[in-house]
């Protein structure tokens, strides 16, 4: 199992045409929480593994965690996006993630890319916040 952050900005970023900040990740991980998330690379993600949503605005926290479902795959119906990742958003971690979330530098992260692994000695942090 690999453990993946996923950045999302607020500003920027939407699910489905609603904000994508930490209150919408938290009401979809109790009522939809099956997502289809865009890539702008394949990675190596395999069933199983996790992502943590990483939100760059108000505050840079991690606030809500997903397990991948499926490979990321081609979405000929979707020309815009390059690769699609089926996960389902754990909803009792994100709640515990969204009352305390891990900030920026408890994470060790350096320069922010879309997708990047967790660091080791930021994955217990994120473990013990998640209730996981």
């Amino acid at each position: 199992m690999t453990d993946w952050i996923y950045i999302l900005n607020p500003n920027k970023d939407t699910l489905d045409g609603e904000p994508s900040d930490k209150e919408t990740m938290r009401r979809l991980a109790e009522e939809e929480p099956e997502l289809d998330l865009w890539l702008s690379r394949r990675n190596r993600m395999e069933q199983g593994d996790r992502l943590w949503f990483f939100f760059t605005d108000p505050e840079s926290a991690v606030a809500a965690v997903a397990e991948v479902e499926e490979e990321p795959r081609n979405d000929t119906a979707v020309p815009d996006v390059s690769y699609l990742v089926r996960v389902t958003l754990l909803t009792e971690a994100t709640r515990a993630l969204y009352r305390a979330p891990v900030p920026r530098d408890e994470l060790g992260l350096g320069q922010v890319r879309s997708v990047q692994k967790v660091k080791p000695e930021a994955l217990p942090v994120l473990l013990a916040r998640a209730d996981l």
